[in-house]
């Protein structure tokens, strides 16, 4: 998660500070509850284990005294000397302040820092730091308390004395003592309540209103307390409910599933992104990841490229985030676990594993197909097709239940950028054909069907099939109008048209049954009625396209993890039904 570099955060209040003096004074640091989550989440992303920045590591006690280029990290007993402190009290706008990127510490977490050191910088020695996620409050720990506590603890209506609407109030406390202690989740009743026994009278939120909370988004909130709890200056929280997210959507669920996410994504920089192999947990099947720079490049093709179509233009420049793509299709393999839960409880009874994935089977499934959806094409390998985008979307939000990966649709935006690969000719090979049957599958080549994943030459970035075999969903609106849209905006950032009718949605990058210029990187094409006009139920499914057996997906999981609300809205679009 990238945490905004323009944010000032609220310290400890004075009130705070006074009251929990003299039980600091009394008591030495706890270098496993205080040092630890501040040197993990704050320092280890640069200063791990492998190709330490600046030649220093202090994954351990022996590492950080022996220090790097710039001299020693750690002096037991010399606060002044280590620059593991020193470098954390610079001016916010030196070039050396440690963390960088305008995330300082707060001062209660450079005095804990000061104190640890003064005090011999004790440090057992079996203990070896690992980095961990740097919770983000906005992103992770707002949505957590504007769902299950604001509503009984605000202004107006603060239960207990207990105020968690603002800063101030919620580092002051209640009738019970202090909500929040910067550093020490053990003292802090936002935490410890939560992970009261289910039937305990004071466990927060209450049974009756959604609790007890999930391990991993109680996990949050403690992981954030540990790592000083910083909260951003003059934001106020408001209550929220269910009906503040699309239609359908099970906000308890998408939260912990948020939390689930969070726990397993400690990639936070553009430099940390590398190429992965993701294994289905519970099975022997996997799909490779390859990671995509962030960049600009002129979305549509110009005027003069052949058989160009009006809604390519006008050319707009658009700027994009980084993230990772599927190197191949979503095939057979991976998505009929999810279409059927049966196969999936077998596989995972072969594999020998005994884990419950209770988050990944609370995610919707799509009723049983009334025909079999391959259409005499092949499975074992090949590309899934005919899914709805809303059964699409649905797929992403169970892999990512069963993963702990934020994965979704491409935007149009980005499956453009990721096709294009840098390159601005009609192919992400070229202008010419003569390649064409080197890298994609295509109606003069495909014998009539889709073929294996993989066999085809990939894009500059690595992409298979980028080109044919069968077209992609996008998460996009269809509009003939979107690049003339966004040629009127100033700047194009990470541009999405979220869906709000049935017809048309996006799809990109042509098929096994479609001639070239459908192939092109520009190419769009949108969903119509016709996709599903053999359907003979009613209401028409929301799973299955039965007419689009040229039609797939691949996925993409972007670096920054949104909000529970965030992920909802690309989850689930609200107008999956005709």
């Amino acid at each position: 998660m990238n945490t905004s570099p323009s944010r000032t955060y609220l310290g400890l209040t004075a009130s705070l500070l006074l009251s929990t003096a003299a039980s600091q004074a009394a008591e030495p640091i706890n270098f496993s509850k205080e040092v630890k989550p501040i040197l993990e989440s704050a320092c280890l992303s640069c200063h791990g284990a492998e190709k330490p920045k600046g030649d220093l590591s202090i994954h351990t006690r022996a590492a950080a005294i022996s220090g790097g280029e710039s001299g020693t990290s750690l002096v037991p007993g010399k606060p002044d000397e280590s620059l593991l402190y020193t470098l954390t009290i610079l001016p916010a706008d030196d070039d050396d302040i440690m963390p960088p990127k305008g995330d300082p510490l707060t001062k209660a977490q450079t005095n804990v820092l000061k104190r640890w050191i003064e005090e011999g910088a004790e440090w057992p020695v079996e203990v070896e730091l690992e980095k961990t996620q740097k919770i983000d409050f906005v992103q992770d720990v707002q949505p957590i308390l504007e769902f299950n506590c604001v509503a009984c603890h605000r202004d107006g209506h603060s239960k207990g004395g207990l105020q968690l609407d603002n800063a101030e109030s919620a580092f002051a406390g209640g009738d019970s003592g202090h909500s929040i202690v910067p550093g020490k989740s053990s003292a802090s009743l936002v935490y410890t309540s939560t992970i009261l026994p289910e039937d305990h009278d004071d466990i927060m939120p209450p049974t009756k209103k959604g609790g007890p909370l999930d391990k991993a988004v109680t996990d949050i909130l403690r992981n954030w307390i540990d790592q000083g709890a910083q909260w951003p200056s003059g934001l106020v929280l408001e209550p929220k409910k269910a009906g503040d997210v699309p239609a359908g959507v099970d906000m308890e669920l998408v939260t912990n599933i948020h939390a689930k996410i969070v726990a397993n994504s400690p990639e936070t920089t553009e430099a940390e992104m590398k190429k992965y192999t993701e294994a289905i947990p519970g099975t022997r099947i996997n799909f490779d990841m390859l990671p995509i720079p962030s960049g600009s490049f002129l979305m549509g093709s110009p005027e003069s490229e052949a058989n160009r179509n009006a809604d390519e233009g006008p050319q707009v420049k658009v700027n994009i985030a980084p993230f990772w793509m599927g190197k191949c299709e979503v095939t057979w393999n991976e998505y009929e676990l999810f279409m059927y839960p049966e196969e999936m409880q077998r596989l995972q009874m072969l594999s020998g594993d005994k884990t419950k994935y209770p988050l990944a089977d609370a995610v919707t499934k799509p009723t049983k197909p009334y025909v079999e959806m391959s259409f005499g094409m092949g499975k074992d390998g090949y590309p899934a097709i005919s899914m709805t985008q809303h059964a699409a979307n649905k797929y992403c939000e169970w892999l990512s239940a069963k993963t702990g990966h934020f994965y979704r649709l491409p935007t149009e935006a980005e499956w453009e950028y990721a096709c294009r690969a840098g390159t601005t000719t009609t192919y992400s090979w070229g202008n010419s054909l003569d390649k064409l049957d080197d890298y994609a599958w295509h109606a003069d080549n495909s014998d009539f069907k889709y073929q294996k994943v993989g066999k085809k030459k990939p894009n500059p970035w690595g992409l298979h099939d980028i080109h044919g075999n069968v077209t992609e969903w996008v998460i996009d609106q269809y509009s003939a109008e979107t690049y003339l849209n966004h040629s009127k905006l100033d700047s194009v950032e990470n541009p999405w048209v979220k869906a709000t009718t049935p017809y048309p949605h996006s799809a990109r990058g042509g098929s096994w049954d479609d001639f070239p210029e459908r192939l092109r990187s520009a190419a769009r094409r949108g969903s119509d009625k016709s996709w599903k006009a053999q359907d003979p139920q009613l209401p028409k499914s929301i799973w299955y396209l039965t007419d689009a057996q040229f039609l797939g997906f691949r996925v993409v999981r972007p670096l920054e993890v949104l909000d529970p609300v965030g992920l909802s809205n690309y989850w689930t679009n609200g107008v999956e039904r005709d």
